[in-house]
């Protein structure tokens, strides 16, 4: 009989690869019903660094000076803008009280929520970096350098989000506590990401910067899922 009992929780619970691959395609299928809601970050993203040539100077030098500095902080302040669709809706209609009551590791449910924002949120940021860096004067051997480093830096702002959401997904008016929460930490990736780009316009050598925020990237996908399934208990219990 305990063969048997177990046999028929094994058929009737997925494992746990299975349970990521479809909350993860459940996000993405949602974020593509919702595109509307979606396309916010990345107007934003578009429109301030846009909007850097009228209000400081269109001359190309200046633009070249704040280029990299700029698209960082412009897709710094998209991700921080779009961080409330990672888990507030979960709150909102209590799928998030049922990822704490699943079998599944809370973690890695954590971090397919995670991947599914970077790809909806994240990507297309990335893909429109180059047209941007364009209309900022960016240095031509700049461009590859500024997508690693988006390529890296952008997931470890996902991450860090994702604790800083965690505590505050149970509040109504967590916006600025959430701010003040995660824009510390933030913080290094934004100077080694703007510095990386400015030292490859330069002709300099940018593979300290880039190890930098793959040595971040790994600790960001070690730690922050087991920090921000801590955070969901705190804030749900």
């Amino acid at each position: 009989m305990p063969s048997t009992d177990t046999s028929l929780r094994t058929v009737a619970e997925p494992s746990t690869l299975v349970a990521v691959r479809a909350l993860m395609r459940r996000d993405l299928t949602l974020a593509y019903r919702h595109r509307s809601e979606l396309l916010n970050p990345l107007l934003f993203f578009v429109i301030v660094v846009s909007l850097f040539p009228l209000g400081i100077s269109p001359e190309a030098k200046t633009l070249q000076m704040v280029a990299p500095g700029v698209i960082w902080v412009a897709a710094l302040l998209a991700n921080l803008l779009s961080l409330d669709l990672l888990f507030r809706t979960d709150f909102e209609d209590g799928t998030l009280e049922r990822f704490l009551l699943s079998p599944h590791p809370l973690p890695l449910l954590v971090l397919a929520k995670t991947a599914a924002h970077w790809i909806v949120v994240a990507l297309p940021m990335i893909v429109f970096a180059p047209v941007l860096g364009q209309l900022l004067f960016l240095q031509p051997g700049a461009y590859w350098t500024l997508l690693a480093t988006l390529a890296l830096g952008t997931p470890v702002l996902s991450l860090i989000g994702g604790i800083g959401m965690g505590l505050t997904v149970g509040l109504r008016r967590g916006g600025v506590l959430l701010s003040l929460l995660i824009l510390p930490l933030y913080v290094p990736v934004l100077i080694f990401g703007a510095t990386a780009v400015d030292a490859a316009g330069a002709g300099l050598d940018v593979s300290g910067h880039l190890s930098f925020l793959g040595a971040l990237l790994l600790l960001a996908i070690t730690l922050a899922p087991l920090a921000t399934s801590a955070a969901l208990r705190v804030s749900l219990s």
